[in-house]
């Protein structure tokens, strides 16, 4: 039995056993990486699909994911790699492909117009070994490394990877404990720290999707933007994507988000903050 120390869980894993997040084991009394470098998805996307819009604009990433998630988000749009049944039975035909490996394959997309690595689809923190391996070859290369993350993770995670990490799209899903906890099955303080910590680190850009019922208030949207204008150096300057909602997965009981909608609580954000994208409309 071994202690996990990625996330709020710390999970007490047995032998051989997996955490929450079903990408987490322990082998020898240690919590390891159960999907190091088991590869799902990989695709050269616009930086833009991270979505990133003022960070190297465009360019196109490398985009790799794994499986593993260590929240519950009834709409999750990777659902098929991240955490549902579909995606633990994916994890054991998975590709290996080592940290040198997707190195190589970064460096020979070059010429296609690719600028280095996205760790991204599923969460890629609980799985932030096979991260930081990589993303000091990708650095040693002379690319760029990127994480696509919820940022539910301690602060002593982030630290490993800051030294290797350019550039970063945390989720910032929505602004209330209780649509933290028992929607998503999240801890929202712990995603306020890991995004005070990252801005003074790398470029940060956040995502907040824009559920119906749930986390569409101006009040809200108004709080949301106000804490990360008042982040330490930020000055409004840190963007916000407000995207819509599409029903799926778990959550098919409503229609999608307004466009209208979207549109109204990014004017609200623009009060507080320089840079307001709208996606999915």
């Amino acid at each position: 039995m071994a202690r996990c120390e990625v996330c709020f869980r710390h999970c007490e894993i047995g032998e051989g056993g997996l955490g929450f997040c079903g990408a987490r084991t322990c082998t020898g009394g240690i919590v390891t990486a159960s999907n190091y470098g088991r590869v799902t998805s990989l695709a050269l996307d616009p930086i833009e699909k991270k979505p990133l819009r003022r960070f190297h604009p465009g360019a196109w990433i490398l985009s790799a994911g794994s499986y593993g998630c260590n929240l519950r988000c009834p709409f999750c749009q990777n659902y098929q790699i991240s955490w549902s049944e579909e995606a633990m039975r994916l994890a054991g035909t998975a590709e290996y492909i080592s940290p040198e490996e997707l190195t190589n394959i970064a460096d020979n997309c070059r010429s296609r117009g690719n600028i280095g690595v996205a760790f991204t689809y599923n969460e890629p923190l609980v799985g932030y070994e096979y991260i930081q391996d990589t993303a000091r070859l990708v650095h040693d290369a002379g690319m760029v490394n990127v994480l696509v993350t919820n940022g539910t993770a301690e602060l002593s995670v982030l630290r490993k990877l800051a030294p290797y990490i350019d550039a970063m799209n945390i989720d910032l899903k929505g602004f209330t404990d209780r649509y933290y906890s028992e929607v998503l099955g999240g801890d929202r303080r712990m995603v306020m720290d890991f995004i005070g910590e990252a801005v003074k680190t790398c470029h940060v850009e956040l995502t907040t999707l824009i559920v119906p019922g749930e986390n569409d208030s101006e009040e809200e949207m108004h709080e949301l933007a106000a804490w990360v204008r008042g982040l330490t150096g930020s000055d409004g300057e840190i963007p916000l994507h407000i995207s819509r909602f599409f029903p799926r997965f778990g959550m098919t009981d409503r229609d999608a988000t307004d466009v209208r909608k979207i549109y109204r609580l990014a004017e609200v954000a623009r009060e507080h903050l320089r840079y307001v994208y709208t996606g999915n409309c």
